[in-house]
Order: structure tokens, then C-alpha cells, then sequence
């Protein structure tokens, strides 16, 4: 007995530390950018932190629209939600998640992934566990926080054979959740394309891969589909249930980056069949019918003599006869993607036409990772400087929203629009000591911007 009471008193803070619905010092600040001018709202502000938002792909905002759910290292391995106008900071899992956080949009609800263990530390699978945001922050503010199983609830547990990573997307019915299938699974169903080699110098983008879902109220975990290469981001369509969004993940460029499917298993395609010069990247759903895609020309353009003086085993031009090129492996790698001698920039794709339309690109520079509203009316993205562009997209007018978030940040700043179309969320190292470790940011748009379409 002495030794179980020793033992508890030494755990307790560990304990503690670690509970659900702990809360934390606000470090929300409210800043003018230096160069723009435009509002910067910091909803967290310590260096070292761990802080980085959800993936782009994924909604990022409780349903109320008062809280923004984000990753941190404040508890290693667990996720944290911050309140946009009061600042509070509650821990929002407890026993870590793996892979992706999903949002819900019609409740107020969090979905996440946790691997499953045997007492050998041999996984088992993946639990799929609904969190009630809305009771745990009620207990929070009240200072009543209970076991962590008032808040939770595991919906299933798909099997380890079945799925081995943590990506997860929540279905617009908010029903069922999309997962990748582990790739030994899926080479055993039915595919209808040969089975893709790895493609580019990252050695990545091999085949089989493959979609599963789950049920959240059953449990019941199945395959949606299998595909002849390795899946990478997957997101539901919030305004079409049954609808599911992925690409083709090969690190680079890949041969079509963008598929969709519906949940059932039918009616498998490409979203944009880009040529070899389109280096397609960082697709997100932003309306019932529209994907926003980056098309990036990040490399020099290859300006070979004609004819060709002398060519390669491949017919292609010797680059040793292009004085500046002679390190440019243009012919090795990802073939003749990727430069600006082609239409560049952020792209929006009409899911239900293929009709792709060209919104803008940076001057001297590229978009990297991309949003738009859902009314519409704007897109965003960052590009290499960790610059925040918007781009009107009934005039094309091109608007610098922030600057200085530092190049020697450990990531992107990653934008992602609220849902009203009134803000966007990014991570920035502006505020950080070290120039790496990022921070929670909240964009407003200027008021002259959000009453230019009331």
C-alpha cells in the first residue's frame, strides 16, 4: 500500500499534466504587420511550443467558429484548441492521436486516430475516437474536468493489417471517416491499372495504395477503393457526403496528382489531367464543386539551342552545350515540369467539368501551398519567402496580406480560410526566438476587402 501512495504522489503531476481539458496562460497577441499593415492576431506566441496547424486540406475551426484546434509540444503527442477572442489554451485529447486531426463542421465534435498496442508494444490498429469538444470545454472553464471517458468516445478500431498510418478525413455527412488502406491490403483487391513503379529522384509514388472507411456510428471498417500508386492527402467533400478527394504521392511532381472517388468504390478519376510541363501540388476542396491547386515553376526554364546540337541516349539536348545548365539534371529527375515557359500559379479545377481556371501567380517568385474561400470571391496562397498572397477572383487583382515570417521557419506557413470567408489561419515564426519554432496566427482581412462583396 506505502508503495502504491510513493508511486501515485510521484505520478501525479505527470498525470495532471497530461489530462483533458487541461488549460494553459494565454499568450494571445495582436500585432500590425510591418509592411502591409494588415492585423495579425497571435493566438499563441511562445518560442519552442510545437505548434503547427492542421494540414490545409482539413477544416480547422469548432463549429461555433469561437475555437481553432491546432498540434502542439505543449504535451508531447497531444492536440490543443485555442479560443480566437478570450485566448484560452485547453488540451482537447489525452493518450496521444496519431496522423490527422479532423474538425467537425456540423457538430462540435473532433475525430482522431490512436494506435492501438498489445502489452508487447505490437500494434494492434487504429482506433478511430470522437472527442466532445463542447462538454470539455464547458467542465474546462468551470474547473470540473472528469475522466477523460466523459469526453471520449472510440468509434472502432480498424484492423492493423487493414490501415498502418494515421491519415483520416471526415465524410460531409460527418457519418463516416476515409483512412488510407496499409498497401499489402490493398494489393489484395481488385485494381485496374498495372501496378505504378516509383516516379521521380525521391523514389516515392509506388503502387498499390487505397481508401477505406468507417462507420462512426457502427464501427464497421471496409474498403472504399484500391489504386494502382501510393495515396498521399485525403479529404472529404464538406458540401457533397460521399465524395472523397486524394492524390498520388510521389514527393515531386507526379504523373496526375489528383483523383477522386466516391464512397462506395465507383466512379474512380483524375481531377486535372495535368501535362509533363505541370508541377500540380497542395490541392484542397474549397467549394461543393471547385479544388484550388498550386501549379508551381520554381525551375529554370531549359532554353536549348534549335535544332539540337547534340542530343542524349533519351533524344534530348546535351545540356553540356548550355553554358549555366550544366548542373540543371533537367533530363534525370522529374523530366521538363515545373518552369514558368508554361502557365504557372494558383488554379482552381471544376470537379464536375474539368474546366481549369488560372487565378494568379507571384512576380519573381512561386505559390506553394494554396486556399480559397468558399463564397467564391478569393484564394490564397503562400509562396517561397513565407509571404501570404490574396488574389481577387472576380479582378485578379493581386494583394500582399503579410510579410516576415521567416525563411528559417521549420515550415510553411500553410493558409487556410474560415469558413465565412473573413480570416485566414497560418503558422508563423515571426515571433520566435530561435527562427524555427512556429506559432498559431490569425489573419483578418481588411474590412475595405470583406465589404468589397457584401
Amino acid at each position: 500500500m506505502r508503495r502504491f501512495l510513493i508511486f501515485t504522489l510521484i505520478m501525479l503531476p505527470t498525470m495532471l499534466q497530461a489530462q483533458i481539458g487541461r488549460r494553459f496562460p494565454l499568450e494571445r497577441k495582436v500585432i500590425t504587420d510591418p509592411r502591409t499593415g494588415v492585423e495579425l492576431v497571435f493566438l499563441t506566441s511562445k518560442s519552442g511550443t510545437g505548434d503547427s496547424k492542421i494540414y490545409q486540406t482539413h477544416n480547422q475551426w469548432t463549429a461555433d467558429g469561437k475555437w481553432v484546434v491546432f498540434r502542439s509540444d505543449r504535451v508531447p503527442g497531444e492536440a490543443m484548441a485555442v479560443n480566437e477572442e478570450t485566448g484560452d489554451i485547453v488540451q482537447v485529447t489525452e493518450g496521444g492521436f496519431s496522423g490527422m486531426l479532423c474538425v467537425a463542421r456540423k457538430s462540435m465534435n473532433l475525430y482522431h486516430m490512436r494506435t492501438l498496442k498489445d502489452k508487447d508494444d505490437k500494434r494492434k490498429g487504429m482506433q478511430v475516437v470522437e472527442v466532445n469538444l463542447e462538454r470539455l470545454f464547458a467542465d474546462s472553464e468551470a474547473g470540473k474536468l472528469k475522466n477523460k471517458k466523459h469526453y471520449e468516445r472510440v468509434c472502432g478500431t480498424i484492423p492493423a493489417d487493414m490501415c498502418s498510418e494515421g491519415d483520416m478525413a471526415l465524410d460531409g455527412s460527418e457519418d463516416f471517416v476515409y483512412f488510407r488502406l496499409d498497401k499489402e491490403y490493398a494489393r489484395k483487391m481488385s485494381i485496374a491499372e498495372p501496378i505504378a513503379k516509383n516516379f521521380g529522384p525521391r523514389k516515392m509514388g509506388a503502387g498499390p495504395g487505397g481508401i477505406g472507411k468507417m462507420d462512426l456510428k457502427t464501427g464497421k471498417a471496409e474498403p472504399v477503393v484500391a489504386v494502382h500508386f501510393k495515396v498521399g492527402h485525403i479529404q472529404g467533400n464538406p458540401w457533397h457526403p460521399g465524395e472523397v478527394i486524394f492524390c498520388w504521392e510521389t514527393g515531386g511532381k507526379a504523373p496526375i496528382r489528383t483523383w477522386m472517388v466516391n464512397a462506395d468504390g465507383t466512379n474512380l478519376r483524375p481531377i486535372y489531367r495535368e501535362t509533363e510541363h505541370d508541377w500540380v501540388t497542395h490541392e484542397a476542396v474549397i467549394s461543393a464543386d471547385e479544388l484550388v491547386i498550386a501549379i508551381i515553376g520554381h525551375r529554370p526554364i531549359k532554353l536549348t539551342p534549335y535544332p539540337p546540337k547534340n542530343k542524349d541516349d533519351n533524344g534530348n539536348a546535351d545540356e553540356g552545350n548550355i553554358p549555366g545548365l550544366e548542373s540543371f539534371a533537367f533530363s534525370k529527375d522529374w523530366g521538363p515540369a515545373g518552369t514558368k515557359e508554361y502557365p504557372t500559379g494558383i488554379a482552381v479545377v471544376n470537379m464536375r467539368t474539368g474546366e481549369l481556371t488560372m487565378e494568379g501567380q507571384v512576380k519573381g517568385d512561386n505559390f506553394w501551398h494554396v486556399a480559397g474561400s468558399q463564397d467564391g470571391h478569393w484564394v490564397a496562397g503562400d509562396d517561397f519567402a513565407r509571404e501570404l498572397w490574396l488574389i481577387d477572383r472576380h479582378t485578379g487583382e493581386r494583394i500582399l496580406l503579410t510579410a516576415g515570417h521567416k525563411t528559417t521557419a521549420r515550415d510553411h506557413v500553410h493558409p487556410t480560410f474560415k469558413p465565412d470567408g473573413t480570416e485566414i489561419e497560418i503558422q508563423s515564426a515571426m515571433l520566435s526566438d530561435d527562427g524555427r519554432s512556429m506559432n498559431i496566427c490569425i489573419i483578418r482581412l481588411p474590412q475595405n476587402l470583406i465589404d468589397r462583396y457584401k
